[in-house]
């Protein structure tokens, strides 16, 4: 493997100047910095990441904690956070909590060991003493899609709660009164929020939300199958259930079909967090959308803006209703072919 010293021979310059070239340094004739890059080329020379991150103290190397590889909410987040960093010039490093506070807490510290300039989280709780602890040392973080409340940190998400009174708006408009969510777990943003725009987008149509129709979950699909099997066994089970992800939206679904009924005809289903399988369930689900890859890519710039000494902000962006027919919701015919017009020749 070619060395510094080797560049430098190939191209009749000094190490520090094939040091000044790969550093973009300003002080190098036009000259030298084309007999570098062509030593470069030739050589096949690959600058040591690591000796560079002791001299400069960085390693243009960001860290993502995710709540769950497997939901696919989370899987494209971490692909929008990887394409960006990239085009702006950071690796990324993806650890997965598996909603789980230990093992988010085993990431965390291995990144901050591996010396990366920057850690983005999405938190399983908000009781973390080592998050805590980094962000008010100063390590640049950014909490994306949940948060922890009263930490001074830029926090990059999306709002649900309008999206949410458009879900009961439309439920409400289709004839449906007993409404019930399968929660997220309480000690996280989104699941102690998603349950109190539910309870207020309810109350705006004097609709109660009994306690009998909140189930416990914990965004995995077991706890939506566990509490969709409950709710279907109360004396008065509702007409609608509306999961506040997408996973535990499919094991209610799941838990529906293993009694022998149908989504909607005995039962209606909605979903916060839509998901590319959703249009090929039967029937599609009714969702609400995150904008997901924005969310992601805005996330990596508040971080990039923080490292680079810039003042990061704090993104909201709306979430939206995506109407589908899980709800007892109309068929949309499509409209039949027209058949070509045939003129006649004159």
């Amino acid at each position: 493997m070619a060395s510094i010293k080797d560049v430098a021979t190939e191209a009749g310059v000094s190490v520090a100047t094939v040091s000044r070239v790969l550093n973009d340094h300003p002080s190098v004739s036009a000259d030298a910095r084309t007999r570098v890059l062509a030593a470069v080329e030739t050589l096949g020379y690959r600058p040591n990441a690591v000796a560079r991150s002791l001299r400069t103290d960085q390693t243009h190397t960001l860290g993502l904690v995710i709540s769950d590889v497997m939901n696919p909410y989370f899987t494209e987040l971490a692909r929008s956070v990887e394409e960006e960093a990239r085009a702006l010039g950071y690796s990324v490093i993806i650890g997965n909590a598996d909603e789980r506070p230990e093992l988010q807490d085993h990431h965390v510290r291995n990144l901050l060991d591996r010396r990366i300039d920057g850690l983005l989280v999405s938190p399983t709780d908000g009781g973390s003493p080592l998050m805590l602890g980094a962000a008010r040392a100063g390590t640049p973080m950014v909490f994306v899609d949940r948060w922890i409340p009263g930490v001074d940190v830029p926090v990059v998400r999306a709002d649900g709660r309008a999206a949410v009174r458009d879900l009961v708006a439309h439920l409400h408009g289709l004839g449906h009164r007993r409404l019930a969510i399968i929660a997220g777990p309480a000690a996280t943003t989104t699941g102690s929020e998603r349950v109190d725009a539910f309870r207020e987008a309810l109350a705006e149509y004097g609709i109660p939300l009994p306690d009998a129709y909140i189930g416990q979950g914990d965004f995995q699909a077991e706890s939506g199958r566990r509490v969709t099997e409950g709710f279907l066994d109360l004396p008065e089970p509702p007409e609608v259930v509306f999961a506040a992800d997408n996973l535990m939206a499919l094991g209610a679904l799941d838990a529906v079909r293993a009694r022998g009924m149908r989504v909607p005809d005995d039962i209606a289903l909605a979903a916060f967090d839509d998901i590319p399988w959703f249009v090929h369930t039967d029937p599609p689900i009714t969702a609400i959308a995150q904008p997901t890859g924005e969310l992601g890519r805005a996330a990596v710039r508040a971080l990039v803006d923080r490292i680079e000494g810039r003042p990061p902000a704090s993104v909201t962006l709306p979430a939206r209703l995506v109407v589908r027919r899980s709800c007892g919701e109309p068929a949309v015919r499509a409209k039949p072919a027209q058949s070509p017009v045939r003129r006649s020749k004159p």
